[in-house]
């Protein structure tokens, strides 16, 4: 391993997380999130995406403090099952602000999504097509794309969408079912840092649009999917740099492009959180072994399911930065052979640190509690905390 020292990011926590920090102590682990950025986050995309339709995807943090300042805010969201459907119109959201966009769904959940109003269904099967037509006529229907461009730390694989073949199959089948084509939906891979990865698929969906436009089929818009990046360790482009190349993109292949949909959801809220964790154990594995362990109250179970494969490596603070380092191993708390968080990447800690201080990982708002576990090995789910946009009170 090459040796690194790992610093707060620019972006890192806001002096309010560290102020509560201080100040309420917290158990650990425990995930606290500043609205004020993820409020600022939303107007930032906003600015750079002026006439698009931006969807939060509710997975990414489904707290409801945040969908609730989200919805206040204008937002759309992008659902994957019933219950983000039920915590996004507990937050004052209406159904025709929701759009499905898991293409894997049961009859009960599209039946359950049109009755509270939804009428925006991603598809890319044609059984799903069918069912959608069952359960929920009439609906705005938008076929997922495959695509695989490189640049993402966790790609998506061939697990969602199909060939533009069959999209265009799909398409003409939803209008022949009594559904509404609405367009080509694709996304890119979490984490995305290349801004021309969505050149591939939007060439793909020009050309889809021209095939049914010969059907007397038009596309009205074209879901870019989410992949927006945030900054954990290293740069990555801006929002404007992004918004860019994909204009650019779209007037190389649309005459007049349709509109645009983005789901972000990383770029909303992972800087505005901060994940505490505490030190539970710092150890050897033998006298002469230059890299000490470092298991923490929290690991891949618990909240950094990101860190499999060390696709997400986070940023990380603790009371002793500045002071000599060395190399670690970090690992979570279960009896989990592959609970351990970073064992290839170089992470270098402060000698001094010791079981009782804590570890903060920055820019950890999203992925973390709502990939956390329903207490394997007896660990609760990660709790947590959410700072008013207003007043940075604890709510």
């Amino acid at each position: 391993m090459t040796e690194h020292v790992v610093v707060r990011p620019e972006h890192g926590p806001t002096g309010t997380i560290h102020d509560f920090l201080d100040q309420h102590r917290p158990a650990t682990p425990c995930l606290v999130i500043d609205l004020a950025v993820v409020e600022m986050r939303y107007r930032e995309l906003l600015a750079a995406w002026p006439h698009s339709r931006i969807c939060y995807a509710v997975k990414a943090n489904p707290a409801p403090e945040i969908l609730r300042l989200l919805v206040g805010l204008g937002a759309e969201f992008d659902v994957a099952s019933p219950a983000e459907i039920q915590l996004c119109l507990a937050a004052g959201a209406d159904g025709g602000r929701l759009s499905y966009g898991n293409t894997i769904k049961k009859a009960t959940d599209i039946a359950f999504a049109y009755a509270r109003g939804v009428r925006r269904f991603t598809t890319d099967s044609v059984g799903d097509l069918h069912v959608i037509a069952d359960h929920a006529p009439g609906a705005w229907v938008c076929c997922r794309l495959l695509v695989q461009p490189a640049g993402s730390p966790t790609p998506f694989g061939r697990k969602f969408g199909c060939d533009a073949a069959m999209a265009v199959e799909l398409l003409r089948g939803a209008a022949e079912l009594g559904l509404r084509p609405a367009g080509v939906a694709f996304h890119v891979g979490s984490q995305q840092i290349d801004p021309g990865a969505w050149a591939e698929g939007i060439a793909q969906a020009a050309l889809i649009g021209r095939q049914l436009a010969a059907c007397a089929i038009t596309l009205p818009e074209l879901n870019l999917g989410g992949g927006f990046p945030v900054r954990y360790r290293t740069e990555v482009p801006t929002p404007i740099e992004y918004a860019t190349a994909i204009r650019r993109a779209l007037g190389n292949q649309f005459a007049a492009p349709p509109v645009t949909v983005i789901e972000p959801g990383r770029a909303i809220v992972a800087e505005a959180g901060v994940l505490r964790s505490e030190v539970v154990l710092v150890s050897r594995k033998s006298a002469g072994d230059p890299y000490r362990w470092v298991y923490l109250d929290v690991g891949r179970y618990g909240g950094l399911a990101e860190t499999e494969g060390e696709a997400i490596t986070y940023a990380l603070a603790t009371r002793h930065d500045g002071q000599p380092g060395g190399p670690v191993v970090l690992a979570g708390p279960t009896c989990d052979g592959d609970d351990v968080i970073y064992q290839r990447s170089d992470y270098r800690l402060p000698l001094a640190l010791a079981a009782g201080d804590h570890v903060d990982f920055l820019g950890a708002g999203a992925y973390t509690a709502s990939y956390s576990s329903i207490s394997f090995n007896g660990f609760a789910p990660l709790p947590t905390y959410c700072l008013a946009a207003e007043t940075h009170a604890d709510t």
